[in-house]
């Protein structure tokens, strides 16, 4: 039944493995035994765009990113992304972006970066192997203490969600909020992963939370749409399990982690809650860091 949906996520994965020397469609459509029209038709059903405008997207967006991080010549860019000249790489850039490839340099301000296309979820995976039952080894949810300095949260806080998929689904477009986040991913807080989600609390109630954490001292521009909130320095006692594999065990861990984390009294650790002005993170990144819930705590006493 989802048989597509994997077929088309493995040529986003061998699109994306190299955008500089990306695969043509007569070659991908070889690799899956299926004629390149019946090809390209599933995939622009699945991700709502034609082979070729994927990777112009994708190629245009990596090179933004090189743009913003290195010194390289925008023509020697252009050309390793596939563009016949400055000229016409400066025009797609305008044309996706409204400013050319030299202003993006100079400015660095936030802009809607296509990301990578994901067609094909553990909910796809648990459906065709729904009769294939496996016994799933996890470990117990690891509790460690870890301190977080004053900083600034920049993203969407939607009081009507209380979950990611609910999130998602409430208006916000998953492609545009993390393509521009994607385009600050250089401000982000020393030591912390980038684009995060979370909980934070409004009288008693629970909403949810996604954007990037970046330093106390920032000053830049706040995407439309988004806010900058000021975030305390805090403790947080962070429920965590090591990296796994997401098409298999993402629905365990989180279960497994999330089970800790919400049910814990910080008591046995000499800590009480501290939500009130604070907010919970969420970090997950399966095949890299694994996944964790961050709640701020303080000393059990303290005022």
């Amino acid at each position: 039944m989802y048989e597509w949906n994997e077929m088309v996520q493995r040529m986003i994965d061998w699109i994306d493995g190299d955008l500089t020397d990306a695969p043509t469609l007569l070659r991908m459509s070889e690799q899956l035994g299926y004629s390149p029209y019946y090809c390209t038709r599933q995939f622009h059903a699945l991700t709502g765009l034609t082979v070729r405008d994927y990777i112009r997207l994708r190629r245009i967006s990596r090179a933004a990113l090189e743009l913003r991080d290195t010194d390289d010549r925008i023509l020697d860019i252009a050309v390793k992304y596939g563009f016949s000249s400055q000229e016409a790489f400066s025009r797609a850039f305008v044309k996706a972006f409204k400013l050319t490839p030299g202003a993006y340099r100079t400015v660095r301000s936030p802009i809607p970066l296509a990301i990578r296309a994901e067609v094909f979820s553990p909910y796809h995976y648990l459906m065709k192997e729904r009769e294939k039952m496996r016994e799933v080894h996890l470990q117990a949810a690891e509790i460690k203490l870890e301190f977080i300095p004053d900083h600034k949260f920049i993203g969407i806080w939607d009081r009507d969600s209380v979950n990611y998929g609910g999130f998602w689904n409430n208006g916000h477009n998953c492609d545009e909020v993390s393509g521009t986040l994607e385009s600050m991913s250089h401000h982000t807080l020393e030591g912390q992963l980038g684009q995060t989600a979370g909980w934070f609390y409004v009288n008693g109630r629970k909403g949810y939370l996604y954007g990037i954490p970046v330093p106390a001292d920032y000053s830049g521009e706040i995407p439309e749409g988004m806010e900058c909130r000021d975030i305390p320095a805090s403790e947080y006692l962070v429920f965590f399990h090591p990296p796994f594999d997401y098409l298999q065990d993402n629905g365990a861990v989180m279960r497994t982690v999330e089970e800790v984390a919400w049910n814990y009294d910080p008591i046995q650790m000499g800590y009480v809650w501290d939500e009130e002005e604070k907010q919970d993170y969420q970090r997950h990144f399966p095949e890299g860091y694994g996944y964790a819930v961050l709640r701020p705590v303080k000393k059990a006493g303290s005022e």
